[in-house]
């Protein structure tokens, strides 16, 4: 959802979405939508282009991933 937040404008958001392999017509679509962040991120547009793999690449820190590795001797 950050991520999303920090592509303020439809072209920018256009643009960083054919950058991450998303189709045309979709990328269009969800870049153009007048629809809240929380809505967005759940799009088939930002699913495709924002994976786990991705955010993780990125340094991003998976906190379902930490929370297994220390919760998993209890």
């Amino acid at each position: 959802m950050c991520i999303w937040k920090q592509w303020k404008l439809p072209r920018t958001r256009l643009k960083r979405l054919r950058g991450l392999k998303v189709p045309e017509w979709p990328a269009y679509q969800t870049a153009n939508t007048r629809r809240g962040c929380w809505w967005m991120v759940h799009t088939v547009g930002v699913k495709t282009a924002i994976t786990k793999e991705r955010l993780t690449n990125w340094g991003f820190y998976d906190l379902a991933a930490a929370y297994q590795s220390m919760h998993v001797n209890c």
